[in-house]
């Protein structure tokens, strides 16, 4: 188990990756809203301490946190009291620390006080899902730092679980046996194929779904999982396009959107 036990209480876990560009730079991919939602999910940040960091997670799932403390271009934390419902306030610290050939750090830590354990699988589900998204990072920083973005995602809530939820959406997608470098032509009736290529499968407790690289309709990732998520069972379809296609290319969402629905059909009455 990876949670680290601290005085009083407090209870943690981080993940950490290394990426390309200068602490001003990677400082704007973590810290500010257009960054954000460049590699995670749609955000805004007031940039400022006794500000405020909104994620939208899609399906009406926005969360709100309050800026604590803000120190560009290295640190800063945010503390979120309704993360966990019923529970204790998240704080969640971010910094950026130069490395050697041009290379940042970037570390998050999730830190809560609590006198049980009762939330240490929020803390762990929430550390599994961080390496994914810091591929998208990496590769956003490698090939499109400051360039335009769009992006969308996209959620639907699933009865099976969450393994059987990828096993439907992988062979929707053309790759019922996803494998790294595995070519991907995504066609669906309205919206401009998506082509790419698999570039990481992840097989984490709470799901399974894969990363694709993207050439068209823009460059840019395309996350698909298949997930248990906060007692939720969902298949996620999330689009990140770069460059000067980037904005015409979400505006077929509402394909996708439908698409995705089609396979996982709301419970009806």
């Amino acid at each position: 188990m990876s949670i680290q036990l601290g005085a009083n209480g407090r209870r943690s876990v981080q993940v950490e990756v290394e990426v390309p560009g200068t602490p001003e730079q990677v400082w704007a991919a973590v810290a500010t809203g257009a960054g954000i939602s460049a590699w995670f999910v749609p955000a805004s940040v007031e940039e400022r301490a006794g500000g405020v960091i909104a994620l939208d997670f899609g399906g009406g799932m926005v969360t709100s946190s309050a800026i604590t403390a803000w120190c560009p271009p290295h640190s800063f934390v945010a503390e979120d009291s309704s993360w966990l419902q019923g529970g204790p306030s998240v704080a969640t610290e971010w910094s950026v620390t130069a490395q050697a050939n041009g290379l940042c750090s970037v570390r998050v830590v999730h830190t809560l006080v609590a006198d049980s354990d009762a939330w240490d699988a929020h803390l762990e589900g929430t550390e599994h899902g961080w390496p994914g998204y810091f591929r998208v990072l990496r590769q956003y920083l490698t090939h499109h730092a400051g360039q335009p973005s769009a992006s969308f995602v996209l959620m639907a809530t699933a009865s099976d679980d969450a393994r059987a939820v990828w096993t439907t959406l992988a062979g929707a997608l053309g790759v019922p046996q996803a494998r790294v470098g595995q070519a991907v032509h995504i066609a669906i009736e309205g919206a401009a194929p998506i082509t790419g290529t698999v570039e990481a499968i992840d097989d984490v407790p709470q799901g399974q779904g894969a990363m694709i690289a993207v050439r068209a309709p823009a460059p840019g990732v395309v996350l698909a999982s298949g997930m248990d998520c906060m007692g939720m069972r969902m298949a996620t379809l999330q689009a990140f396009y770069y460059g000067p296609q980037a904005s015409a290319a979400v505006q077929d969402r509402g394909h996708w959107e439908r698409w995705l629905l089609a396979l996982f059909p709301p419970p009806q009455g």
